[in-house]
């Protein structure tokens, strides 16, 4: 059987993928912040504490990088076969640098993980076991990026960048079918996301709870503008929305953090000028807050338009 082999001149190409990404972004960016929200939520769950989450899927993601690197790919039924997971050697310097965490909080979280059994070192072997804790295949997440990148096809279509729409049940199963392989590449976009702006905020249940008020705004923003509009002047609307911001409960029961940890990180982000409160008790996004955080929000963007280049390639050539 002859083997089929793609066409270059179908493929799509980042620059033009980052182009409509950036000039329907009241579109696109509300799919994508409600997607994330849910994400964050679910990371939340796991252990609640993101940090014990993050060391998780980066230890797992250096096994997603050794498969690539020797030519194996997994469905996602192949990967989830089994509830352990071996993975490759690493240290407290390595986790610290990389995710933003501090040495002792880092050795602390690793032992905390080994001694629920999550991470297990068994003769040369160190494993993650997934039946450890509170595992759930990530059918949701596959569910959600599917969804997106389905109504971010239809942009390209209508702007003839591909010649038919992509449904989310066919990205699925090209999600599913390669699912080692995308999976890499999700953590590429997820790990330093993550990172980034818990650099900036100083703290990874800052950024959660900053994030809800922005998906709040997001909604509300988009009910309110019917036509296109490119990020910067969205950006714009959504400070200078009028609609009602979240009060502290509503943030406790979206991200499922406790109210009190909610609490003292509001003070926080209204201190540093990031939020703001109104009479009664709601938050809002800032113009301080928005416009500071649009270099860091750039590099993500760009981060978003390779992975969506990349899976639609793998869609349709």
């Amino acid at each position: 059987m002859e083997k089929r082999i793609p066409d270059i001149s179908n493929q799509i190409y980042y620059e033009e993928t980052l182009d409509l990404l950036k000039n329907n972004y009241n579109v696109i960016g509300t799919h994508w912040a409600s997607s994330q929200l849910e994400w964050l939520n679910a990371v939340y769950a796991q252990f609640k504490d993101h940090d014990k989450f993050l060391i998780t899927i980066y230890l797992i993601k250096k096994t997603l990088d050794f498969y690539s690197r020797n030519f194996t790919k997994l469905s996602f039924e192949e990967f989830y076969s089994k509830d352990k997971v071996e993975i490759e050697k690493f240290n407290i310097t390595e986790i610290s640098e990389q995710l933003s965490i501090p040495k002792e909080s880092a050795r602390r979280k690793i032992n905390e993980l080994e001694n629920s059994l999550v991470i297990q070192r068994i003769k040369k072997k160190i494993i993650i076991d997934r039946s450890a804790y509170s595992f759930a295949k990530p059918i949701n997440s596959v569910k959600r990026i599917s969804r997106f990148l389905a109504m971010f096809a239809k942009i390209l279509k209508d702007n003839k960048k591909i010649s038919k729409e992509l449904s989310s049940e066919k990205l699925e199963k090209i999600i599913k079918n390669n699912f080692s392989h995308v999976w890499k590449i999700y953590y590429e976009l997820q790990i330093p996301m993550v990172h980034g702006y818990k650099k900036f905020f100083g703290d990874t249940e800052s950024f959660h709870i900053w994030g809800s008020c922005v998906v709040n705004q997001h909604l509300h923003s988009q009910k309110k503008t019917k036509i296109k509009l490119e990020r910067e002047l969205f950006i714009k609307t959504l400070y200078a929305s009028d609609g009602l911001g979240l009060n502290a409960k509503s943030m406790s029961d979206i991200t499922g953090i406790p109210r009190a940890t909610v609490v003292r990180k509001l003070k926080k982000l209204v201190k540093k000028g990031y939020l703001s409160i109104d009479n009664k008790k709601h938050y809002k996004l800032t113009e301080k807050g928005t416009t500071e955080l649009i270099p860091l929000q750039n590099i993500v963007l760009d981060r978003l338009a390779d992975f969506s280049t990349k899976i639609f390639n793998l869609a349709i050539l």
